[in-house]
């Protein structure tokens, strides 16, 4: 029994300070390290919803100055500049509809039936109007679902094609010249507001 008391004695003694040593678990540059990484992950939580919105606003993402190809290579400087057409001949439902509308290929054929009917650029309209299938066009404009729009309250309203469409008639195809964002309509509708006197800018009119 003595010997085993001995033995739990010197383990439970106390060691003196001078004879302790100190581990490290940390190297000393662990803390600039821990700081450094504290400020990287507040710079990223900061940057972003910048960087998200920078994004939204860029042309990469609304599509702004990037013409899509189209099954038919149609040229809107020959047809209005030089032919004189009226933007309203080909889109018809622009002042009663909330479509500006794509003209059946028949309307196409009333001047093509007689001109260019050999062209191999016009076989997918000539095929059209004779099957009776329509052309699928690539959107160039293009709104989110949750977004109202309706062209014949903005044509009748004295809004020109070109505010929001750009100058089509010196198009050789055709492209999105403005963002289409929520702010850049806002400003139109913040500036029609001022001049007509009653609201533009509720939420409802543009989300219902």
């Amino acid at each position: 029994m003595r010997v085993v008391h001995a033995w739990r004695a010197r383990c439970t003694a106390e060691v003196p300070l001078t004879n302790r040593r100190t581990v490290n678990v940390f190297p000393p540059s662990a803390n600039a390290i821990f700081w450094v990484a504290i400020a990287a992950m507040g710079g990223t939580v900061l940057a972003t919803p910048v960087v998200l919105i920078a994004w939204a606003r860029s042309p990469y993402a609304t599509g702004q100055n990037d013409p899509p190809e189209q099954p038919v290579k149609f040229d809107h400087r020959h047809h209005v500049t030089d032919n004189a057409i009226d933007c309203e001949y080909c889109h018809t439902e622009v002042r009663r509809s909330r479509f500006g509308g794509i003209p059946a290929t028949s309307t196409c054929m009333g001047c093509h039936a007689q001109i260019w009917t050999a062209s191999p650029e016009l076989e997918p309209v000539r095929r059209s109007a004779f099957e009776g299938t329509p052309i699928h066009w690539n959107r160039v404009h293009a709104m989110p679902d949750f977004v109202f729009f309706d062209h014949s309250a903005h044509v009748n309203n004295g809004v020109t094609c070109v505010t929001c469409h750009g100058h089509v008639e010196r198009m050789p195809q055709v492209y999105q010249v403005e963002p289409l964002t929520m702010r850049w309509c806002l400003d139109c509708h913040r500036n029609e507001e001022h001049q007509r006197g009653r609201s533009l800018t509720h939420c409802t009119t543009c989300h219902r």
